[in-house]
């Protein structure tokens, strides 16, 4: 796989590239985010992931992973030593699929590269024809992977898309946190549980609908759907 390191520290890069390609990674380097703009012209360069620094010197790691989601769908994976709630929200709203916090295991960045990775080509294996799921004003298009409420479509990523489509096709019914980590994220990774939790909230927030997902103490989540 291709893989795009966004890092402004040359030092960093060199010891991570070097993980990376002894795990069969063909690794890019770009040093701004200008230089890693460029690299994905045109149509992503035949990238698979993009590991995305935010701490970048021309611009901001967030403004730059906006730019990427306009241009291609490649699977962004954050990485930065911002590790509130907050800021991970705001990543992962802009489109990001992932988000690392440092300092990190390598083996949790694999584990992490690794999943996305697995889901895209999940995502383009996949057979359309499937129904759309209705939830009171929430209109889930399987085939087209378009959210809607009240007939505005609202921007998701992959994983909230997945996470989502994953509770609506069973509402009521109470999914673990380890059975949505493995369907969602194809990983069993125990630190994939933090960036559910991180999901969940970017999903309330984006659906502005709070009570849609209710979190159940101790086993996990579920859909509680909404009146018509």
């Amino acid at each position: 796989m291709r893989l795009l390191l966004v890092e402004d520290d040359n030092h960093v890069a060199a010891a991570l590239s070097a993980v990376l390609a002894r795990h069969g990674f063909d690794v890019t380097h770009a040093r701004s985010g200008e230089e890693a703009l460029q690299a994905l012209v045109p149509e992503g360069a035949g990238f698979g992931v993009v590991l995305l620094d935010l701490g970048l010197p021309d611009q901001d790691g967030y403004e730059v992973c906006g730019k990427i989601r306009k241009r291609t769908s490649i699977p962004v994976i954050m990485v930065t030593a911002r590790a509130d709630v907050r800021s991970r929200i705001h990543g992962l709203n802009l489109g990001a699929d992932d988000y690392v916090v440092k300092p990190y295991d390598t083996g949790e960045l694999l584990a992490r590269i690794h999943a996305v990775s697995r889901r895209t080509v999940a995502d383009e294996a996949a057979a359309p024809g499937e129904t759309a799921l209705h939830l009171g004003p929430v209109r889930i298009e399987l085939p087209t992977r378009q959210v809607s409420v009240d007939g505005s479509v609202v921007q998701l990523t992959r994983k909230e898309f997945d996470l989502l489509a994953l509770l609506a096709q069973r509402p009521g019914v109470v999914f673990r946190r380890e059975q949505i980590i493995s369907e969602v994220w194809r990983t069993s990774w125990e630190g994939t549980g933090r960036t559910l939790e991180v999901h969940v909230a970017s999903l309330r927030s984006k659906l502005r609908m709070p009570a849609l997902i209710e979190t159940v103490r101790g086993v996990g989540y579920r859909l509680v759907a909404p009146a018509a």
